[in-house]
């Protein structure tokens, strides 16, 4: 009867001791076997294949937002060139009346000198008088800035109502420039995402063989997507075109606006008026601000019916003809018009092109910040594309602390990433493979675009 007692309890003891190991590994506090790490590797391999194929579709989609833009941006090529054309047809024609002008002002010249060298100091005392008596400083900036302005400009051109033909040839070399700066951005951004695309389309060749094959340069390191296409580092398409947005306001609006203010300033809350914003009136209903004056003092010349001599260039008799109140006037000022108006256009559209290269670059990195990781498996090839080598789990603590798993993995060829994943799923749940690939890739996203 005792040894029948002893012998349940042994087997008692026994059961118990199998009873623990098979709790124990319902709850995967013993570690996965090597034949357990490689069908979790396999598992996390069959979900990566299936975010490297949405990977791949996202950079599709990439190069036809690039496309789409590609097509527009022949459409304002045309459009811009047909309006620089326009622009520099009627500046040709100014030019033209203008020398014809001065081919009539040359009868008397010396009579046109003589009421011209009266009127430069009269204009500048006038402008700055008023300036000064307005505006709480840089008075003496303005007067120097004015005579350095009268120097430059011909007596009759003082009464022509438009742009100088000078600014408008400025105005047109500084839009060239804009323009070079522009497409320079523009073909570094079709490049960047064509280099993405062009890699990525050749790890989805890769995809097609089973297993899928990568190779590892050793050049290559993880941590570029869009190679030597940019600076170090790379900081996104947008931020190529951020420093660009409000850079092409009007040229000519320094010296237009000055007449088109249609509102007095508030003063500020302590009662003062900020002098940069002050609102003058010296011409009748004719508007300007100190802060105008100061940037552009050829709006002095507006001031021109206060001096007699300049009034005297306008009406002078040279021969016979008085080129200011004839035709040639006209058409002058109608060929200036056409100039500025063309002018004006063209800067538009710069304005409008880089606020829809804005609002792409925008969206490109939305795109590559997803899904460019892709371009970087170029050319990687790997015996395994993901690799689970250790899984450790613990259990409760003795303060009720909540164990954890975690892990040791390498995915393509970066070093091996260690970090836990929820305890609540054990690793023979279908579902930690694909925990910890995605875990695994969101980190190697990180480092292989570098978009901030």
């Amino acid at each position: 009867m005792l040894m029948m007692m002893m012998m349940m309890k042994k087997k008692g003891s026994k059961s118990l001791a199998v009873m623990a190991v098979l709790l124990a590994s319902v709850n995967c506090v013993l570690p996965p076997s090597k034949e357990d790490l490689r069908q979790i590797s396999l598992q996390g391999e069959k979900y990566l294949d299936k975010q490297i194929v949405a990977a791949v579709n996202g950079v599709k989609e990439m190069k036809s937002v690039m496309q789409k833009s590609s097509e527009d941006h022949q459409t304002f090529l045309d459009t811009l060139e047909k309006t620089k054309e326009q622009k520099e047809e009627a500046i040709l024609v100014a030019q033209e009346m203008e020398a014809k002008l001065e081919q009539q002002q040359e009868v008397c010249n010396e009579t046109m000198r003589a009421l011209w060298e009266e009127c430069k100091p009269c204009l500048k005392n006038t402008c700055v008088k008023f300036y000064s008596r307005t505006c709480s400083s840089g008075s003496g900036l303005v007067g120097r800035q004015l005579e350095e302005v009268l120097n430059r400009t011909s007596p009759m051109s003082i009464w022509i109502n438009g742009e100088n033909v000078d600014v408008l040839e400025r105005e047109g070399q500084r839009q060239s420039k804009e323009f070079k700066n522009l497409e320079e951005k523009y073909s570094e951004m079709a490049d960047g995402v064509d280099s993405i695309f062009s890699d990525s389309m050749k790890v989805s060749d890769h995809l097609h063989y089973d297993p899928p094959a990568f190779f590892f340069p050793n050049f290559l390191g993880p941590t570029r997507s869009i190679r030597s296409l940019f600076q170090d580092p790379f900081h996104g398409f947008q931020n190529m075109f951020s420093p660009m947005m409000g850079m092409g306001k009007n040229f000519l609006s320094s010296v237009g606006s000055m007449m088109d203010v249609n509102s007095d300033t508030a003063p500020n809350e302590d009662g003062s008026v900020n002098e940069d914003v002050v609102i003058t009136k010296p011409f009748g209903d004719g508007r300007m601000t100190c802060r105008e004056i100061r940037r552009n003092s050829a709006g002095c010349l507006r001031f021109r019916e206060e001096c007699q001599k300049c009034k005297d260039i306008q009406h002078i008799d040279c021969s016979g003809t008085k080129p200011l109140e004839g035709p040639l006037k006209e058409e002058l000022e109608e060929a200036l018009a056409i100039a500025e108006r063309f002018s004006q256009q063209y800067n538009s559209l710069l304005e409008t092109f880089k606020e829809q290269m804005f609002d792409t670059s925008s969206i490109l990195d939305q795109l590559n910040r997803e899904f460019g990781w892709v371009s970087s498996l170029n050319n990687k090839t790997t015996e395994h594309l993901f690799r689970v080598q250790t899984v450790n789990s613990t259990n409760t603590d003795e303060r009720n602390q909540p164990g954890g798993t975690y892990v040791s993995v390498q995915l393509f060829d970066s070093p091996p990433l260690r970090f836990s994943v929820p305890s609540d799923i054990p690793w023979n749940d279908p579902k930690f493979s694909e925990v910890v690939a995605q875990e695994a890739l969101d980190r190697y996203k990180e480092s292989s675009v570098l978009v901030k």
